[in-house]
């Protein structure tokens, strides 16, 4: 099975509709990036601790992954996948794509 078929790569259009269905969002940066500003309701686990205890996160099926290109919530979506979560999503474009479009951030 290919890359492709195991999770989504999805742009910011794709992903805001997503998230109005009520996909989870997880944000996998790190901290110092999370306290800048992310998506509003993203849960924060960062990629360092997912990759170091892949169970020890619940990851419920119809989550969207977002970093801040897309390239660490892509290894993310892959493990989720490998996890056996069903529907995971990696928003290509990131907390980058989504500043630049103007559109709102939570600060913790």
């Amino acid at each position: 099975m290919s890359q492709e078929e195991l999770y989504r790569d999805l742009n910011l259009e794709d992903v805001r509709k997503l998230i109005d269905e009520g996909y989870e969002v997880v944000d996998v940066r790190e901290d110092w990036e999370w306290n800048k500003g992310h998506v509003p309701g993203a849960r924060h686990v960062v990629l360092s601790s997912l990759l170091a205890n892949p169970g020890g996160q619940k990851i419920r099926d119809k989550t969207i992954f977002v970093c801040q290109s897309g390239e660490r919530s892509s290894v993310a979506s892959e493990m989720a996948v490998a996890l056996g979560t069903k529907d995971v999503v990696n928003f290509r474009g990131g907390t980058k794509a989504w500043k630049d479009a103007g559109l709102p951030v939570e600060v913790p």
